[in-house]
This record gives C-alpha cells, structure tokens and sequence, in this order.
C-alpha cells in the first residue's frame, strides 16, 4: 500500500524548481537575509521529504538494504529533530515536541564498523508519526525565522547560525538518504517526476591520461570573517608546498575500473592493504557495489532503477577500492599511482577554476543539482587545463584522513560534528557530486567518511611523489590518561595551582647553586613536570611505567598539540586540546627530552648520573618501593638532589602491605610514618634538605565532581 506519509509542501513541476544556492551572510538588509533564509529553510525542508516520496511503501521504511546503517526511517526523522534539539541547547527555545523521538532519532549516522550496529536495540516510529512530528518542526522554526533577533553579518555565534546549521544539516543528510534509497532493492522504490530524471548520456568512455600540474604553494582554510556557512572543521589555517605532478584527465569511468576487476584485482590480496582486505572478505566483494552482475557483462544500479551499463561514467567507489585500484595501476605502470592530498587536490583546483558555489551564475560541473539527477559522462564537463570533472559528478577520495586545521575549535553547540573522525579512519574526500548541495559544494567544505563508506564517490589518481603516513592527532578517549592530560595540562581549580608547575617550582631556588645538566623525571606520566624540569636542566630523562601516559607528551612533541575526551556528566564528553605553544618555553625546550617507558623499580643502566630525580606522586604506587630508593641513591650524583612527593596513599592493590615504606604500626606499637621510612632507607647517603612542605591538587573527575589532595614533599641531597 502507498504510503500514509504526504511529503512535500514545495512545488517540484520540474528539476529547475530544486536549485537553491547557501545564502551569503554578511549582504543586503536584516529583512532581505530574513526572507532569503526562510525561503531556504523551506525549500530544504521540502526537497528533503521529497526524496523519501521515492519509497514505495510505508514497509520499505523499515527495509535496511545496508547493514551498517540505521533504516530510511531514522533519517526521515533525523533532520527534523536536530532543529528542536540544537535550538533547545543554544537555549534559543525552550519547547520540546516528543522527547521519545528526540533521543531515538538523535544520533547513530555515522557508519557503523562491522558488527556494532543492534537492531534489537530500537523501536522504529510510523512515517505517519514521523511526518506530523516534521510538520510541528517546520512550524516552530518558520516562526522562529521570521521573529528572532538578528543581525549582519551571520556568525557563528548567532541564533541564525543555528538555522543555518540545521538548514545545512538536512542537505547533508538529502545526499546520504539518496544513497541509501538506492541501495534498497528495487521493490522497495519507484519512480519519481525529478529523482529519476537521469542523465541518458550513455556511451564509449573516453581513454584516460596523465597531464602535467606545477607545483606551488597552497593555504586554505578560512576565518570567522568568511561570509558563507560553515562546519566548525572548515575553520583554521593549512599551507603546503606542493610538488610538480601529474594528475588524471578523467575520474576513473566504469570502462577504466572494467580492467582492474578482469585483472582479478578483488581477488588478489597485494592489491589491497589490511583494511582493505578484511572489507573484501566481509563484504565478500568482487566489483563496484553498483554494478549488477548480468551473464558475462554488467548492469548498473542507479538511485531507483537498473539501466544498461553507463561505461562512460564516473565508476562508485569506496577508499579501499580506490587505494586498490592505485596499488594495482602503480604496478601495471611501473608509476607511483596514489589519490592526491586534501592540499594537492586544493592545489589542482586552484590552478584549474575559480568558481565557487554560491557566486557562480551555472554551474561549471555536475554539481548543485543543477543537470541530471545522476552522474554523467566523464568527458562532458570540462575546466582549464584540459581536465575534466575538477568539481562534481562524483566525490574525489583524497589520501588525507580528516583533521582539524590550525587553530580548529569546537563549535559548542555541534561539539561533536568533526571531533569524533579525527580518529585516522575518516578520509577526506573533495569536490561534491551531482547531488551535492549547500556548503557540500563550496570549496572550502572539508567533509570525511570511514574508509568502507559508500557515497556517490570516485576517484581521480595522479603520478606523485611518495608520501609519508601523516602523524594523527587522534583524540584520547581513555578516561584514566585524558585525566591525567587534564590533570597535567587542563584549568586549574578552586584557586590550586597546577600541580607539577607547584613542585619544580617549589624546589627551583635550590637548582640555582648546582650543577643543571641532567635530570629524571620517573612517574612522569603525561609529562607536564618534563617540560618544567627542561626549562632548568640540559636534559630531561622522563620515565613512566605506561606507554600509554608517555604517548600524549611524545604527541605534543611531535605534532604540537594533544587531544582529549573528558567527561562532563554521564555520557555526555567535552573535547579538549592543549598545544605546546601554549605553555611559556616548551617550545625551546621540547627536544631536551626523552620519554621512554621503564619500571622505576628496575631501571637499565643508562638512567645514571643525574643532578636531580624526581619522583611525582610515585613511591606509593610502587611495589617495591625500598628496591627503588636502594637503586636510585646510586644514580644521583654527590651534591645532586631527589625530590620525592606523595599523599602516602598506600594500597594494597599497588604495594603489598610487607613492602610499604610507612603508614603502619611499628613492632614498637608506634605509628612509622612514610617520612620516617624514606630517611632510614636514604641514610647515610642523603640528608633532608628542610622541612616537609604540603602541595595540595585538584583532580577533575567530572565538570561537577573534584578531588582535592594534599601530597607531602621532602627533598633530600645525597651527601656521599
């Protein structure tokens, strides 16, 4: 039966009536951006609903061609429920319409791994429910248009941005749901007066070639000054000097990917890197996901009917494919054949067009739907240089996994937009497709998908030279290190000082009248007390028992910067980053260090002959504590110092009760404090250099809940 759901409130009488550009945010009157938004807003709104019109039934809804992704029912609903949501967050309304829909229909759109996605876990609304709830939604934001407060230009920081968001949002999602809609199987779609309007274009592919591309410099990113839309990881400052390449004329057509499946090319294990292949055997692939296999030839699934093979059009790829394809053609040339760079692919547009959507007049490629309503011939749309398809027909996968440029900031109201893929699994692909939208079409959108996603997306290879594995600057999730980078290099609270900065600062006057050339740093977890120690010492040894601590400094060194997840309240995280720029002298001083994990209690003997050690918050943490006051007297120079502190937290769990140093009762039936037990165990070597001094902490555990601890410092001078 057809389905209850009406849908569209726009007029499609043809495909002209779906071309709309992104509003410009910082032109013209209050009233006219009103106006211009409004109509956007709808004409989304609209153009949204009307592709769920392509399913043939209320049944086909539910249908979950892709086990990987939520069924068409959940994205029906999605777009809708992120207006409510997001304007309920940035406090700019204060009304809900169903709670139940807006945490069902919340989240769970990025593509799943294999296996984590459980159907059993969800309890699917009608479309009936899903449209009445849509048209409530369309309700409260017309209104809400037409009597927020405003003004120009647009930023980021202002209620339209939010509508802006929204608007953008759902164009997102109109290109994702067509591609869903077209893997459903053909029962479960029809027809449709603009959808199925598809390019008739059907021919000999042309042969593809290699052309010459100069070399250059290239800066992209873009400021909060820029006057379209944009998601927060548009923002920010790259640059790269780009080397001279070649570049393919054509993006790869069906006829060209033809000869890398009769090669053999799904089934030869060199052709594909680990992912790769584990996708391979999973998906049990053997060609494109679109081609239909037809006796000895192939057909091609378009969004809502199999046509006869369109040889000459842009061949659908995931990544994988596509770095396959590169690794297979590198060894039938004898060439370095890769995808280019995020900034090599900039750099190659720049040198062929200056066109840009919204300002241009038509546009230059399949793009906007602005011709058919699928790709076309490779060969049709042409640009400077000789180079086809710079921008559109399908997405161009990129050798770059996504992440923030310089200077990336959350945006608070979205905080989890683009965070979340900058886990080295989200590559970057470019230039749109033919039903890229909005900012999907502006040049300076940056947009990433997991490496087995399936959008309307190719490839375009070039001949360049080798590239090396960029370092990723990925976000810790592990509750216990993103405590301690927090704890080392987060706020501080309550009015209590930044714990490792109060420790070396607490014992610095004493390094003024001794010899400054090396220093160990043991416990020195994340490293915060390193890069302090580095600023007074030659060199820094900094040892840790966890590999996993000593990551986040080594990051820092590397790549500048250090992300973090930390907990806000349940499941709710903030995402943080600290940059070393950002700490007084860490810069200079960076390469004086070495991180290297060790065992405290049984160092090698390369951790020798130091002016000072320091030991943070470590000698109730050791199992055998008194082995390592015993090691350690003999690796401090004469004269040099150890600067022990501790909240004398001794556990069980930790240390063995046999082997605390103090905090128990003597034979005697006094109390053996751990001061107590660090003299007998230094003497006669060292002597306490003065009194105990306290240095109280704060551990953030939650945005509402602290520890607050007072660590005892003793420093001892070895005195023979």
């Amino acid at each position: 039966m057809p389905s209850e759901a009406s849908h569209s409130n726009f007029d499609f009488s043809n495909s002209n009536s779906v071309i709309t550009k992104t509003p410009i945010l910082n032109e013209g009157t209050v009233e006219s951006k009103r106006e211009e938004i409004l109509e956007y807003f709808h004409k989304t709104f609209s153009l949204y609903e009307s592709i769920f019109d392509c399913l043939v039934d209320d049944e086909a809804y539910y249908a979950r061609a892709n086990m990987l992704r939520h069924p068409l029912i959940f994205y029906y609903g999605h777009t809708s429920v992120f207006y409510i949501n997001k304007l309920n967050v940035a406090k700019l309304i204060n009304e809900r319409i169903d709670p139940h829909l807006e945490s069902t229909l919340a989240i769970g759109v990025d593509e799943m791994s294999w296996d984590d996605l459980n159907e059993a876990h969800y309890d699917w609304p009608t479309p009936a429910k899903v449209k009445a709830y849509r048209d409530k939604t369309r309700d409260i934001v017309d209104n809400f248009i037409r009597t927020c407060d405003f003004t120009l230009p647009i930023t980021w920081d202002d209620p339209m941005w939010i509508i802006m968001m929204g608007i953008e949002h759902e164009r997102i999602h109109l290109e994702t749901s067509a591609v869903l809609i077209r893997e459903l199987p053909l029962d479960k779609v029809k027809s449709h007066k603009v959808w199925s309007n598809i390019c008739k274009e059907i021919g000999v592919a042309p042969t593809n070639e290699l052309l010459d591309v100069a070399g250059g410099h290239i800066e992209y990113g873009k400021d909060k000054s820029n006057p379209l839309y944009g998601w927060d990881n548009e923002f920010g400052h790259a640059e790269a000097e780009i080397k001279p390449f070649k570049a393919s004329k054509y993006l790869v057509s069906n006829t060209e990917f033809l000869e890398f499946v009769e090669a053999g090319g799904y089934q030869t294990r060199d052709n594909w890197d680990d992912e790769g292949w584990h996708w391979v055997q999973y998906a049990k692939a053997e060609h494109p996901v679109y081609w239909v296999k037809d006796g000895d030839t192939y057909k091609y699934r378009s969004m809502l009917e199999i046509i006869d093979m369109p040889w000459n059009w842009p061949t659908d790829l995931n990544y994988l494919e596509a770095k396959a394809f590169c690794n297979w053609k590198s060894k039938e040339t004898g060439k370095n054949i890769r995808m280019p760079t995020e900034a090599e692919w900039y750099h190659l547009r720049n040198e062929t067009t200056n066109a840009d959507q919204p300002y241009w007049t038509e546009a230059p490629g399949n793009i906007n739907l602005e011709y058919e309503m699928s790709p076309c011939p490779v060969d049709r749309h042409e640009f400077k240089g000789g180079f086809f398809d710079i921008i559109g027909n399908v997405w161009q996968w990129t050798e770059t996994p996504i992440d923030g440029l310089e200077g990336y900031n959350v945006h608070p109201i979205y905080d989890d937009f683009s965070s979340p893929t900058f886990d080295g699994k989200h590559n970057v692909f470019k230039g749109g497709c033919w039903i890229s939208t909005g900012n999907y079409s502006i040049k300076d959108s940056r947009y990433a998908f997991r490496r087995h996603f399936f959008q309307y997306s190719g490839l375009r290879y070039i001949e360049g030279a080798e590239i090396e594995n960029p370092v990723m600057n990925i976000y810790e999730t592990d509750e216990q290190i993103s405590q301690y980078i927090e704890f080392h290099y987060g706020d501080e609270h309550y009015g209590v000082k930044n714990f490792p900065v109060a420790c070396v600062e607490a014992f610095a006057e004493l390094t003024k009248d001794m010899t400054t050339e090396r220093a160990l740093d043991l416990g020195c977890a994340t490293g915060r007390s390193s890069f302090e120690l580095a600023k007074i010492f030659d060199h820094v040894d900094a040892v840790d028992f966890s590999a996993r601590l000593i990551e986040a400094p080594s990051n820092l060194i590397a790549t500048g910067s250090q992300r973090y997840v930390i907990h806000n309240q349940g499941d709710i995280v903030d995402f943080k980053e600290v940059k070393l720029a950002g700490f007084d002298g860490y810069e200079a001083v960076k390469d004086n260090i070495s991180f290297m994990q060790g065992d405290a209690c049984n160092l090698t003997d390369k951790y020798n002959d130091y002016d000072l050690v320091f030991a943070g918050n470590l000698i109730d943490r050791l199992y055998k504590p008194t082995e390592f006051l015993a090691s350690i007297k003999g690796r401090i120079r004469t004269g040099g110092l150890l600067v022990i502190t501790s909240p004398y937290t001794w556990l069980e769990e930790f240390t063995p009760k046999e082997n605390w140093l103090g905090g128990y009762k003597a034979q005697t039936g006094e109390n053996y404090t751990t001061l107590e037990g660090l003299a007998d165990n230094l003497a006669p070597e060292f002597e306490l250099v003065r009194d105990p001094q306290d240095i109280p902490f704060v551990i953030r555990e939650t945005a509402r809940k602290y520890q607050h601890s007072v660590a005892e410092m003793s420093i001892w001078r070895k005195v023979k």
